[in-house]
């Protein structure tokens, strides 16, 4: 265990009285509470905390320790209790929540590049320095301020320290070299004439400072300072050793005496190891090429170079690039200029920015008002866009696929319910409301008579299907439209850009009533007599009550719209009833049709009824290239109206290729086989061989599911030309091996569409 403790006495603000353990990269230290990651190092003698990720042995601004705070760059190392969070070693807002301070007896870091030992790598390092306190031979400086190599009499400048602790004596050496010593009380390492406040703040009257300018004077300098070479824009490194040893060393500084003064954008060296932007390992060779080039704006120049892209955004390689520029132009920074800053110039914690937003508030969860209930029956949930809908309702020892088949085989012979409230609904008014439902569905909604409903589709511009549901005409001026529960915002966001933005004439408004009606499909043969217990005051027979119309009604005085609507091919009415009431009506419903069996059923199996009848889930068996006529759905685009959107893509040559890909069923030959939904078609030639790679894709498995009706799997997929190809053999290839299917129609039960009335 490291115990070297190189604090100064009487400063700070860490609680000596108490000592705690952590380790970093496989080391164990100790701090003291108060510290930082980075102070707690510091005082550790741990200079160096990473390598470069670009050239082997080098340190970069990611992982050295250069000061406090907000002006820090950032140092990455992650907290090993806390896997994925990765930390800025002595970012305040870190330190006082996660670092030793936060009380843990051990905290285990890790560096951001751990495969190369920081400790080994610095013994290899090929510009190593030593600055030495001539009082007490110490090394007095902290690692962020050794690593800038600039040859200057065959050595290598660095920036010494202010405070009560002055450095006498500056001992600078290369790898083989003699050392070279420099007496001074100050010495600074600087990218030219754009000191900050904050140096200001830490050496004060050393260096000419105008609050006019804000900024220390160009030219001017005070004997008693060295500044030599370019290493930080900045000049940040002033206070480094102060700043990274945790705040122990006093925050004023002493008169330095009078030494002779330098000033340097450059010096004379090797160019390509001289770093300008030390967390983009670019240096002023980079810098050369690019006016070689004949860049000449220094905004190119960082785009050519990648100078000031990294993390700091060029705080601390900005100035002393446009300062190179200059000097290699011959030109002065004032007429050249600097690189924009761009926010945020104090980093941002990611988890700031996310606010509450995180875990369950980062997505909200939209449930039905019949949640409880499903909770409490059981249900597993699906997720269905932001909603969580009851998937389907297990009984002891079912698994899914068990609890399905039971529930579809219930529909199919009885009578099922099912909560259909996440369906999206949008009211439409207005004395132009008719006319705006004939431009974006392709069929005609202006003709449905009040009391009825219609199914209808909507394409985009390109002729694609982008959503489809039922139109109920509630009066002359105002309609019910339906979409699918992941199609409620977005279509609702479609109708209201064609309204604002290419239709502002029409006399038309919009409103969302998703969340305002629960919906309650009852489905099957015995779903009439469930009807008639519940509503005895309505007549629900097919001459009283047709297939796609609706009647208004009421239970106990609480208004009930009940619709005659199926998306399973069965007898099957719509209930919808104010949220409130959701779960009244549902019970009530629930009690009628005990004696008939009826079966609570989740969307597992309202997709295989659905798939059984070919009904197509817009996004599952549709892709954003598929049009309605690909669904075998001709019969729902009009040829009277005179335009409508997507129209005019349906004459495109690529619309009426035989060949494009068509809703087909698959069926298994083996009768047993599942073909996994996204599978790939291929096709043998004549004689059974399979054609050499890249073998040609006939399309893809759209949706598929085990039938209780059939008593087989089945699947529906798009298939090229696959309407002409009913009958013939394709293959799926599933775990390895190619499953042979037989193609056929979409509607696999019902096809002659009796079973709707009863």
């Amino acid at each position: 265990m490291s115990s070297a403790d190189s604090r100064v006495d009487g400063y700070g603000r860490i609680d000596r009285t108490r000592t705690l353990t952590f380790t970093f990269d496989g080391q164990e230290y100790t701090g003291h509470p108060g510290d930082t990651l980075a102070s707690a190092l510091l005082a550790n003698g741990v200079r160096r905390i990473a390598t470069s990720v670009k050239r082997v042995h080098r340190i970069r601004a990611e992982q050295v320790v250069v000061a406090t705070g907000a002006h820090e760059r950032p140092i990455v190392v992650t907290d090993n209790d806390r896997p994925g969070i990765m930390l800025a070693a002595s970012a305040r807002d870190y330190l006082h929540r996660y670092g030793v301070l936060a009380g843990r007896q051990i905290v285990v870091f890790t560096s951001d590049d751990a495969a190369y030992s920081a400790a080994a790598d610095l013994a290899a390092a090929d510009d190593a320095v030593t600055v030495v306190d001539a009082r007490t031979d110490v090394p007095a400086v902290a690692a962020g301020c050794v690593r800038r190599r600039i040859p200057v009499h065959g050595g290598v400048m660095v920036v010494g320290t202010t405070g009560e602790e002055r450095i006498r004596q500056v001992q600078l050496a290369a790898p083989g070299e003699q050392p070279w010593t420099l007496p001074c009380d100050l010495l600074l390492v600087s990218g030219g004439w754009n000191p900050t406040a904050h140096l200001f703040s830490h050496v004060k009257g050393a260096l000419p400072y105008d609050p006019a300018l804000g900024a220390f004077r160009p030219g001017e300098t005070l004997p008693g300072v060295s500044v030599i070479g370019a290493a930080n824009g900045t000049l940040d490194l002033a206070g480094c050793l102060r700043e990274g040893a945790g705040g122990d060393a006093p925050s004023t500084a002493a008169e330095p005496e009078r030494l002779p003064t330098q000033v340097l954008w450059r010096t004379a060296g090797d160019a390509d190891r001289q770093f300008v932007d030390i967390q983009r390992d670019a240096t002023e060779a980079d810098i050369a090429r690019a006016v070689g080039a004949g860049i000449r704006s220094v905004e190119h120049v960082k785009r050519y170079t990648t100078i000031g892209t990294a993390h700091d955004q060029g705080k601390t390689s900005g100035v002393i690039a446009s300062g190179i520029t200059a000097d290699i132009l011959g030109t002065t920074v004032d007429a050249l200029g600097t690189t924009t800053f761009r926010p945020p110039y104090t980093p941002v914690a990611f988890a700031a920015l996310a606010g509450r937003e995180r875990g369950r508030l980062f997505d909200p969860v939209r449930t039905t008002a019949l949640h409880d209930w499903h909770v409490a029956a059981g249900a597993e949930f699906e997720d269905v866009g932001q909603w969580k809908r009851a998937r389907h309702y297990p009984r002891p020892g079912e698994d899914m696929e068990a609890a399905v088949l039971r529930e579809c085989a219930a529909v199919r012979a009885g009578v099922g319910i099912l909560d259909g409230s996440t369906l999206g609904k949008i009211d439409v008014q207005g004395p132009d409301a008719a006319v705006l439902l004939d431009r974006v569905y392709t069929n005609m909604m202006s003709s449905l008579k009040v009391g009825r409903a219609r199914y209808g589709v909507m394409c985009g511009n390109d002729g694609m299907v982008i959503d489809d549901g039922t139109v109920l005409r509630l009066a002359e001026d105002r309609f019910l439209v339906t979409t699918t529960t992941g199609g409620a915002a977005p279509i609702l966001d479609h109708l209201e850009e064609w309204v604002q933005t290419e239709w502002p004439e029409l006399r038309v408004h919009l409103a969302s009533v998703t969340e305002q009606w629960a919906v309650f499909p009852v489905v099957g043969p015995r779903s009439r007599d469930v009807l008639g217990e519940v509503f005895p005051g309505l007549d629900v027979s097919n001459e009283a009550f047709p297939f796609m119309s609706w009647r208004d009604t009421e239970l106990d005085g609480v208004p009930v719209r009940i619709a005659r609507i199926s998306f399973s091919g069965e007898l099957a009415y719509e209930v919808d009833v104010n949220s409130w009431y959701a779960r009244s009506l549902w019970l009530r419903l629930l009690d009628a049709g005990a004696p008939y069996g009826i079966t609570p059923y989740g969307t597992e199996t309202m997709h295989v009824l659905r798939a059984e009848k070919g009904y197509p889930i817009i996004g599952q068996d549709t892709d954003g290239t598929v049009t309605p006529q690909d669904l075998g759905m001709e019969w729902a685009v009009s040829k009277k109206k005179p335009d409508f959107v997507g129209k005019r893509s349906f004459a495109r040559p690529a619309n009426h290729d035989p060949l494009r890909k068509q809703l087909v069923s698959l069926l298994p030959t083996d009768a047993r086989t599942k073909l996994p939904e996204g599978s790939q078609i291929v096709e043998f030639r004549a004689d059974g061989v399979v054609p050499p790679p890249p073998v040609p894709m006939l399309g893809h498995v759209t949706s598929s599911y085990h039938s209780a009706e059939l008593g087989r799997p089945f699947a529906l997929a798009l298939v090229k030309g696959g309407r002409a190809r009913v009958g013939d053999v394709v293959h799926v290839p599933v775990a390895g091996v190619l499953v042979p299917a037989e193609i056929g129609s979409s509607v696999l039960v019902d096809p002659e569409g009796t079973r709707r009335d009863g």
